[in-house]
């Protein structure tokens, strides 16, 4: 999660071009300045400090405010919102970002999925038998005893971060320690229980997860009278996969350079090196996807991932308390099995936008530029549109967006395609 006392390193600002780059005069730039805050002094200061026509405050006449965890819970309440004013957050977006919510959250769609008698083993399984605990022990323990002997199994902090407090285990003994009220007689933290997933797709050897950029928008007032709770939603091109500091094996469930991809967790080893890093842009695991699989394998995996990121959005649309004042900008991370199935790790509120490297700059500053040209705060944009920047809309006033790809082989000429279209982006060059 992103702090406010993050490091930083000198990076280069990139030239970016934008959809909202049309030149202005000074009298103009003047007249339509946008005003902003930031809490954070990271990627997101460095976009809103270089855009052109915004202007930062400390005071309470901005327009547009990235704000703090903090705030949300202290603030969010009280603050008397302006007509104009925007924020980062959706008042209650743990509903689908803290784990255990996001399980309770799934299990309720799936269960009505079912009784609408969908097949929900085909068309709605996207995250692995989970158990939250302490609460759901007794059904855990159920559970565990229907699977093999050897089946491993991995336990998740609730509201945990960079890897931390993660432990994987294949005996029930393992979790009594934990499960135990300890020597001040508070009770256990709440945890999540997944079956974990042993078949991850591996590359060189290494499993990795993928962090996918989701951005919800808020909706216009009229919408939001005129219809039940619609749903705005873009998923940008880019982004990156994280692989795991060494290579996979089951041999071991104690080793987490093994099992798990954070970041903070392969810094941690004595070899490990940040020039390298651990990393692959999106564009990069898509071209390997289609040299090994060919597009249409690929083309099938977009559109399963897109129908994952559509459903986890509608498990929570009736809970989210949208505030025509908020948006938000989800880290989704994904994982891929050997199959291609993609699985649904967690959905991150707010997702790291201190870059580890100037590529990692450069990248998060192109999603977070994009970002803004989406919100379109000084109204340049038409309305319409199913591409901004880096952004392609997937889903628009609750409806599933569709575009026509030309198709390969003995398909039909065109066929329709969620319009979901991760690792397809070039930096446009700049106007002379």
């Amino acid at each position: 999660m992103s702090s406010a006392k993050e490091p930083r390193t000198k990076l280069t600002i990139p030239t970016i071009t934008t959809s909202q780059s049309t030149p202005q005069t000074p009298r103009e730039q003047r007249k339509k300045k946008v005003v902003f805050k930031c809490a954070l002094t990271n990627t997101i200061s460095d976009v809103l400090t270089n855009r052109e026509g915004w202007a930062q405050t400390q005071g309470d006449d901005w327009q547009f405010f990235w704000v703090t965890r903090e705030w949300m819970t202290t603030c969010y309440d009280k603050h008397k919102f302006s007509e104009k004013q925007l924020i980062c957050h959706f008042r209650n977006d743990f509903e689908l970002t803290r784990k255990d919510f996001l399980i309770k959250n799934y299990k309720k769609a799936r269960k009505a999925k079912e009784k609408s008698g969908v097949d929900v083993a085909t068309e709605f399984n996207f995250i692995p038998s989970s158990y939250v605990l302490p609460a759901e022990y007794h059904l855990f323990v159920e559970e565990f005893r229907k699977y093999p002997t050897d089946t491993i199994w991995i336990m998740k902090p609730v509201a945990g971060a960079q890897g931390k407090g993660i432990f994987l285990f294949r005996k029930l003994k393992h979790v009594q320690e934990w499960k135990k009220k300890d020597s001040s007689g508070s009770e256990a933290l709440p945890y999540v229980v997944q079956s974990y997933i042993h078949n991850p797709y591996l590359v060189g050897g290494k499993k990795f997860d993928v962090r996918i950029y989701v951005l919800v928008t808020s909706v216009s007032l009229l919408f939001f009278l005129l219809h039940f709770r619609p749903m705005n939603a873009w998923v940008h091109r880019e982004g990156f996969a994280r692989f795991s500091h060494s290579r996979y094996s089951t041999d071991s469930v104690d080793d987490a350079f093994v099992h798990l991809t954070n970041v903070a967790v392969a810094k941690t080893a004595a070899d490990y090196d940040p020039e390298r890093g651990l990393k692959w842009s999106l564009p990069k695991l898509m071209r390997f996807f289609k040299s090994m699989h060919g597009h249409s394998k690929v083309s099938k995996l977009m559109n399963d991932l897109a129908k994952v990121i559509i459903e986890s959005l509608r498990s929570v649309q009736n809970l989210i308390i949208q505030d025509t004042h908020c948006f938000e900008l989800y880290g989704y991370d994904i994982l891929f099995d050997e199959n291609l199935k993609p699985w649904l790790l967690e959905v991150n509120a707010s997702p790291s936008l201190t870059a580890s490297s100037q590529e990692d700059f450069e990248l998060k500053y192109r999603v977070l530029n994009h970002m803004i040209d989406v919100l379109d705060i000084d109204k340049k944009l038409l309305g319409n549109e199913n591409e901004v920047g880096g952004f392609d809309i997937l889903v628009r006033n609750n409806k599933p967006v569709e575009i026509c790809k030309v198709a390969r082989h003995n398909q039909p000429f065109f066929t329709p395609q969620l319009n979901l279209r991760l690792g397809d982006y070039v930096e446009p060059t700049p106007m002379p």
